[in-house]
């Protein structure tokens, strides 16, 4: 690509002055006699739009390794302004994104001469990718609004005709457009965004163009009935940082995609260093490297980008016989009967549909070693995974690991949680506060009564909540502490208590105690373990690690606490945390779910076989399930917020496939 070309081509896309960039382009493009260059491995082929019998072509370039594979299939990459993208996006796609097929679509071949004269050979691009019919006194030759009538050709000719000559994967389509072609293509995702399947859309709006994506959202809006089963697509927006004026109109657009009942998007936007020009390259690499991390379950990112801007893989990745990533984790082969790998596959392919809610990941782990792994949705492989409640779990496996050092004892656990804080002033203290105990705190059973509204003010005075200042104000604040008050009621507060004592028990910080006791002996290394206000580690919530290593906690507790020979964890902790201490009381939990040291705990039943089943569970569908007499670990993560319940095909496929084993 001729970068000073694309320049002038693409200075400003609005209804009054996207007519002025052919003008630009005519004026200074310089006519050199000299040779073609011949690109053997692009093949153009000439293709027709049977309803407006307009000519265009395709520029079809494919992977090295496409004669060699005769049983694989490609991701497709379509793109327009084929002329001014291919050199860019091939280029990058060679470096991050070898093993896809890139089709560019061209403008119209055969447009008038007139209008050739006039804009150039683009001179389709103005009518065909417009969603407008509003004429424009200055450009009376062109009939605007054709965008319609070119996503349908492409949709019923273009993909067809590349699905039926091509090994394409149907489940991986993309589309890339700048500029006005952007703008096309933010039309595609609000009217028919099942075209494609992921959407990059460099510098695609400006303030005039909302008005008309407003009307036809209200009329596509008015025809939802409901949310079930809605499309999905990844959405990769950016554009320049000098580009301020498309700041309100991409939030305007992201608002209209937002409140449309039938889709669902994960949409990344960003900002690139530039102008309307000067930032393209930048765009084309980056959102190259973004298709790239929803092509493959391994992200090749470091990018900071917040979970819920993570897109959406294409297909999901299912294994049974995982990779040794030398990671500390033993692997296998996935060894149960025909009947039983068949449902777990299904299963799996299940889940990738969203037909028992919003999972990112399934691993199975059997006598200590993995044996199936498979990522959907948001899932990768070596990207921390949102933990929620999971959390207070792991929260008393650390306490756990204090008891094994002999920081504190078994008996410790039924002791008034404040003789262990030595920074604190009874005296100010509500009535009762030496009946909290680990115990009761660990199950839930507290008994702090706090005013929601008054506590949110103290929550913003740092200071005054810093360290053993929590425990301080909590007690400070809390009604009577009576055995009427110590029921179980699930919180956050709990967890803290339990934090706090811990950083009072151990050398250093409890901070320090998590890293170096507890996940460096684990190898857990990529993770984010998130600050509670009071300075201390959160407790209940608020980290990140990976599913393999969310596997690695459960086999702890397969292993009653041993990991490599060493008694890492209490065994007598492990087993009252472990068991079914009290009955939780909240109205999303299951009535056989009983509660121990923040683990759950329930009898699965298989058959007339029932098995005793330890886990941890975060919101979302975070879990770690441990069945000790199948000498079985099972991990989920996902991000369902609403129904979360997979368990009922965890028992009656997953966990029945290994009962005969």
């Amino acid at each position: 690509m001729k970068i000073n070309k694309f320049l002038i081509l693409t200075l400003i896309i609005s209804l009054q002055t996207v007519f002025a960039q052919q003008n630009s382009v005519i004026n200074n493009i310089q006519n050199v006699e000299g040779s073609s260059l011949v690109l053997p491995q692009i093949q153009v082929v000439p293709i027709k739009d049977s309803k407006t019998a307009k000519n265009y072509e395709l520029y079809i370039e494919l992977p090295e390794d496409y004669s060699e594979n005769n049983n694989k299939t490609y991701p497709v990459l379509y793109y327009t302004d084929a002329v001014w993208h291919r050199e860019m996006l091939s280029g990058a796609a060679e470096y991050m994104l070898e093993n896809v097929i890139l089709v560019g679509i061209s403008w119209q071949k055969d447009v008038a001469e007139d209008l050739r004269q006039q804009y150039g050979a683009h001179a389709s691009r103005f009518t065909d990718y417009s969603f407008w019919k509003k004429a424009n006194p200055n450009h009376p030759k062109l009939k605007f609004g054709q965008a319609e009538n070119h996503l349908a050709f492409i949709r019923n000719e273009v993909i067809q005709y590349v699905d039926n000559n091509y090994r394409t994967d149907p489940d991986s389509r993309s589309y890339f457009g700048y500029s006005l072609s952007g703008a096309f293509g933010a039309y595609i995702v609000l009217t028919q965004p099942d075209t494609f399947n992921n959407y990059i859309l460099g510098s695609p709006l400006n303030k005039g163009l909302i008005p008309y994506l407003s009307e036809i959202n209200t009329k596509l809006g008015a025809s939802e009935s409901n949310k079930n089963n809605p499309l999905h697509a990844n959405v990769y927006i950016a554009y320049g940082t000098l580009e301020k004026e498309k700041d309100e109109p991409i939030d305007e657009y992201l608002e209209l995609l937002k409140n449309r009942k039938n889709l669902s998007l994960s949409v990344q936007n960003k900002t690139m260093e530039g102008d309307h020009g000067t930032a393209f390259p930048r765009v084309a690499v980056e959102s190259v490297a973004w298709l790239s991390s929803l092509m493959s379950h391994v992200s090749n990112t470091n990018n900071e980008i917040s979970f819920w801007e993570i897109p959406h893989l294409n297909n999901a990745f299912v294994t049974t016989h995982p990779e040794d990533r030398k990671d500390g984790i033993l692997v296998d082969t996935l060894a149960v009967n025909s009947k039983d790998r068949k449902a777990i596959l299904k299963l799996s392919q299940e889940i990738f549909e969203g037909n028992h809610g919003s999972y990112d990941a399934l691993l199975i782990s059997h006598k200590n070693k993995l044996v199936f792994e498979s990522y959907y949705k948001k899932g990768r492989i070596n990207v921390p995974h949102g933990q929620a409640s999971a959390v207070k779990a792991y929260t008393s496996l650390v306490l756990g690991r204090a008891i094994q050092m002999g920081y504190l004892t078994i008996e410790d656990l039924h002791k008034p949680l404040i003789s262990f804080l030595k920074d604190i002033d009874p005296k100010k203290m509500t009535k009762g506060a030496e009946k909290i105990t680990l115990h009761k705190a660990l199950t839930m059973h507290g008994g702090l009564t706090i005013d929601r509204d008054k506590w949110k003010e103290i929550e913003k005075d740092s200071v005054r909540l810093k360290g053993q200042g929590l425990v301080q104000t909590l007690l400070e604040q809390s009604e009577p502490i009576t055995n009427e008050s110590q029921t179980y009621l699930y919180g956050n507060f709990n967890p803290m208590l339990v934090m706090t004592v811990i950083d009072a028990v151990v050398p250093g910080t409890a901070q320090d105690f998590i890293k170096t006791e507890l996940l460096d002996k684990l190898g857990i290394t990529n993770y984010k373990w998130s600050t509670h206000i009071s300075g201390l580690p959160e407790a209940g919530w608020r980290a990140s690690i990976m599913s393999r290593d969310m596997l690695k906690l459960g086999n702890l507790i397969l292993n009653k606490g041993k990991l490599n020979g060493e008694q890492l964890i209490s065994v007598d902790y492990l087993t009252k945390a472990t068991s079914g201490i009290v009955k939780p009381t909240q109205d999303w939990v299951p009535k056989d779910y009983r509660y121990g040291y923040f683990w759950y705990q329930t009898r699965v039943n298989v058959g007339a076989k029932s098995y005793d089943t330890a886990f941890a569970w975060g919101g979302g569908g975070q879990r770690v399930i441990v069945i000790e007499e199948l000498d079985l670990t099972i991990v989920i993560s996902g991000h369902d917020g609403e129904d979360d319940k997979i368990m009922t095909q965890i028992s009656e496929i997953i966990i029945r496939a290994f009962v005969t084993q």
